[in-house]
């Protein structure tokens, strides 16, 4: 077989198993190998399939699986052209389709004969596997089904033009490699640098669900949608009482414009000296990315607000039109501010420059939006909405009056501790 011809599909992560398994299509009816050795590899190969079934979580024929997982995670000039936008123009597109000749021989290549030649029957229950339900170590069940899906509809194309748009369009409507499989990510630092790794497991929160707080969930999908869009947008500050939806919000975000391109990269306060690195990573891919900041907030020792000011905005180089920055804080202006700040004696002499200096971080964003704590009517509100939702069949009456007792406890008048409430309420219910 011919993997070593390939041109712009090169480099795989996973391209090991490739390679061993073209060798043995290759050279499996030589005399001039060992019969017992190539066995021995077979066997390994179907074990390292099966590995990756578990790993991965695919299911049916694993070996086209594979093949499709290359060519989604592989980050090249034409996949990454075509994320989300779709297919692109140039003499690249002759140089994937040289490409996707030689995978459609990989996809369609009968392995009745090397089971045979070699005695490896074993290998046909690689080609309708069944997968245990526990959920992968890398993708989730949606990105798992997403990757299986399309190794069967590469089987409906007939030709390597087929097949190379079938892959175009999955470039155009999710991406390719972690950004177009995954909707959120962290930051990590370790002795090979900085990487921003996907986020398995993300709450599946709609704006929705979130009851009540119209108005700011509508500031925040306005500019948001604008963002998406390609218009001008704002970095957007949500800030307010605890336990109100700021978060949440956020979440709820990631999961909704997904499908839009939009694409969120967590980090912390101690990781801000990281930015640049992490802004220059993604500045030039074809998505949208929402650098999120969860309870921003700085003591007057702490001096990384400093930084953080010149990344948003203020540095020499302009800021990336496909990032913004979003940020959830407990505090209006982010820094703490004492009474000294504006008492007529104090030691600094010029005590207006000091509290431009506290407010200059928060002014960089554009957008602020308020979450304030529900009065009482608000919050019965949003546990009578909530149980609805969550099936609970306790009379209203006794539902508002178990959830006073409760928000005294737990926190407060809040949309968290009404949340809390009905979980606890629903497991009650269960027994």
């Amino acid at each position: 077989m011919r993997e070593q011809e390939l041109i712009v599909y090169r480099n795989f992560e996973d391209g090991e198993l490739l390679h061993d398994m073209a060798w043995l299509m290759a050279h499996y009816n030589d005399e001039y190998y060992n019969r017992e050795d190539m066995s021995t590899l077979f066997y390994d190969c179907i074990h390292r399939l099966i590995e990756l079934a578990g790993h991965y979580g695919f299911h049916g024929n694993l070996w086209h699986c594979y093949l499709a997982n290359l060519l989604v995670n592989n980050e090249n000039s034409y996949s990454c052209g075509c994320e989300i936008r779709g297919e692109i123009e140039g003499s690249i597109n002759e140089a994937v389709l040289h490409d996707i000749v030689i995978f459609k021989e990989f996809y369609d290549y009968d392995f009745a004969d090397i089971m045979q030649v070699l005695g490896v029957p074993e290998f046909s229950m690689i080609t309708d596997y069944q997968s245990s339900s526990r959920e992968s170590k890398v993708y989730n069940a949606r990105i798992c089904a997403r990757i299986c899906e399309l190794a069967e509809k590469f089987c409906a194309d007939h030709t390597p033009e087929e097949m190379k748009a079938t892959l175009t369009q999955f470039y155009k409507e999710y991406g390719v490699g972690k950004f177009g499989l995954h909707k959120s990510f962290r930051v990590t630092h370790d002795e090979g640098g900085v990487h921003i790794v996907p986020i398995l497991n993300i709450a599946h929160v709609k704006l929705d669900d979130l009851v009540g707080y119209e108005i700011p969930k509508k500031k925040l999908t306005d500019n948001t949608d604008a963002f998406v869009a390609g218009k001008k947008a704002n970095n957007c500050l949500l800030f307010g009482d605890a336990g109100t939806g700021k978060s949440s919000c956020i979440k709820a975000i990631a999961n909704e414009y997904y499908g839009k391109g939009l694409r969120i990269i967590e980090i912390y306060k101690h990781q801000f000296t990281d930015l640049n690195e992490v802004i220059s990573q993604i500045k030039n891919r074809n998505y949208k990315f929402i650098i999120y900041m969860d309870d921003l907030s700085f003591e007057e020792f702490e001096i990384e607000y400093k930084y953080l000011k010149a990344v948003i905005e203020g540095g020499l180089e302009k800021k990336p039109e496909n990032i913004l920055i979003y940020a959830t804080s407990n505090r209006r202006h982010l820094i703490r501010e004492n009474y000294s700040d504006k008492e007529e004696i104090r030691q600094d002499m010029h005590t207006g420059d000091t509290v431009q200096e506290k407010l200059s971080l928060v002014y960089r964003f554009g957008v602020t939006i308020y979450f304030g704590a529900p009065n009482k009517k608000q919050f019965q509100e949003i546990v009578t909405t909530l149980a609805e939702r969550n099936g609970v069949t306790m009379p209203t009456e006794q539902l508002l009056l178990e959830a006073n007792k409760w928000e005294l406890s737990h926190g407060g008048l809040t949309g968290r501790s009404a949340q809390q409430f009905i979980d606890y309420i629903s497991a009650l219910e269960e027994v």
